[in-house]
């Protein structure tokens, strides 16, 4: 059976992709005592990489979708630090997100935002957190936006 928040998921009609596995050296997340430290995972969907430079080729509607993504994968990630068993999540305590934008792009909170409601939308207050957005001139292979979080976990 389920548990709540795949069960909130799949209400969603959101099906976690796999979590990726680090490109260079470095692991996918770190467990100390109850929080869970997450590595930034980049934008990517179903159909690759999310790239693009906000304030250049990209818009905020866009963007913020890149950041959902974002979300899905931190999920993903969160998953299989917790043996596949979302329901020990406790809160999220703290994201931190990168925006791949032009020098006068200043909607990164924007950008951001599409994983912010992401998890709000499926752990309720428990996903509620505190944040960095910034501006970066560049990001991982050309994606749009790279998102890193902080978890309690139980």
């Amino acid at each position: 059976m389920a548990g709540r928040i795949e069960a909130k998921l799949a209400e969603l009609g959101v099906t976690l992709p796999s979590a990726p596995a680090p490109a260079a050296n470095y692991v996918p997340f770190v467990r100390t005592g109850s929080l869970l430290f997450v590595s930034g995972q980049i934008s990517q969907g179903a159909g690759g990489l999310i790239t693009g430079k906000l304030g250049a080729d990209m818009d905020v509607a866009h963007g913020a979708a890149a950041a959902r993504a974002c979300g899905m994968a931190l999920l993903a990630q969160a998953r299989a630090a917790l043996d596949g068993d979302l329901d020990r999540l406790v809160r999220v305590v703290k994201l931190t997100g990168f925006v791949n934008s032009t020098p006068d792009f200043t909607d990164q909170p924007k950008v951001i935002n599409g994983c912010s409601d992401f998890l709000v939308e499926v752990l309720g207050d428990a996903g509620r957190h505190s944040r960095s957005a910034v501006s970066a001139a560049s990001l991982p292979l050309g994606v749009s936006v790279e998102i890193e979080a902080i978890f309690e976990v139980a």
